[in-house]
């Protein structure tokens, strides 16, 4: 019986083993592809029309990133629609919304928008999700890689993402829910990676005007909200807390800001005073953001999320306070 066994279990490792090696080396080479796309999408100048959809909408945006020895700027205008532009330099953010005459600035640091939607710490994408390359797939004229990063629970969506086999530039982004259906994808019909690009393209078109255009500040300053009593007292397995701060939102000043992240996916939990009837709370959903109201005392708790409604709604009913002593 001993030996049948022994030999059964040299025949499990013989059968077994390699494959699972290879499933390693395989999630192994799907992070370096990952890696390669994050440094492709913050060190590298491109310029580009990507098409964003979600549901039934579709809106066209061009984006012109130049990355020089003292930094990036980059430059998205909407190409349809209502005008938009949104400027970029560092973490500095200048929008510009000429159909209200409104320029609002803001810093954000935790942001990202495509095609640099990676973080930098790739590795830690792999405490989440399982992460395995794919197909060879053609976009804008371009091969690009497929990604697959399948959730490990129900708190956070799943992305099929196809980067350039060259450069390793982020071409395709597409987010799906647990029944594998889109809510929002993100692709480049237009691009050009490297090479000469005229600096005229990341100027504004509107900074002239907007001189005399309405100003919104919306420039965050750090915040200790834990020592003002404002506590998560728990969170999503795999997300962490980025950022403690305090903004001016809707015209509204000394809002709290705390922003969670797993690496990939962000939620951003707004604390503010409100005022006549307390709120009622409620979920609410736009494409791949899913939002969340409660109140908590006389403050009203806003959860917005790139993540399922799960994930958002365990967050808000988390938020509470406790008067400091």
């Amino acid at each position: 019986m001993t030996s049948s066994i022994g030999r059964l279990f040299a025949m499990f490792i013989a059968c077994f083993l390699p494959v699972m090696a290879f499933a390693e080396v395989q999630a192994g080479d799907a992070l370096g592809w990952l890696q390669k796309a994050y440094a492709a999408t913050h060190k590298l100048s491109y310029t580009g029309v990507f098409v964003y959809q979600q549901g039934g909408a579709v809106e066209t945006s061009r984006i012109t990133r130049i990355v020089e020895a003292g930094g990036a700027r980059e430059r998205l205008e909407a190409m349809d629609g209502m005008p938009r532009e949104v400027l970029r330099e560092g973490d500095d953010v200048v929008c510009y919304m000429p159909a209200t005459m409104t320029m609002r600035i803001d810093k954000q640091a935790a942001q990202r928008s495509f095609p640099g939607i990676l973080p930098e710490q790739i590795r830690e994408l792999a405490d989440n999700y399982t992460i395995r390359k794919g197909d060879v797939e053609r976009v804008a004229g371009y091969d690009c890689q497929v990604l697959v990063l399948d959730p490990k629970d129900n708190m956070r969506y799943g992305h099929k993402l196809c980067a350039d086999t060259a450069s390793g530039m982020l071409l395709k982004a597409r987010t799906y829910d647990e029944k594998g259906l889109a809510v929002e994808q993100f692709n480049f019909t237009q691009l050009q990676i490297g090479g000469q690009i005229d600096r005229d393209r990341v100027k504004s078109r509107f900074s002239a005007k907007g001189r005399d255009w309405k100003v919104e500040d919306s420039r965050a300053t750090e915040a200790n909200l834990a020592g003002q009593g404002w506590t998560i007292r728990t969170q999503p397995p795999g997300f962490h807390k980025l950022t403690e701060m305090t903004r001016s939102l809707g015209g509204v000043a000394g809002v709290g800001h705390i922003v969670l992240s797993d690496g990939l996916a962000a939620v951003s939990v707004f604390i503010e005073p409100s005022s006549g009837k307390p709120t009622a709370s409620g979920l609410a959903r736009q494409g791949a953001i899913n939002v969340y109201i409660r109140q908590v005392g006389n403050h009203r708790i806003t959860v917005v999320g790139e993540t399922p409604p799960e994930s958002v709604r365990l967050i808000a009913n988390a938020v509470e306070f406790r008067r400091p002593q």
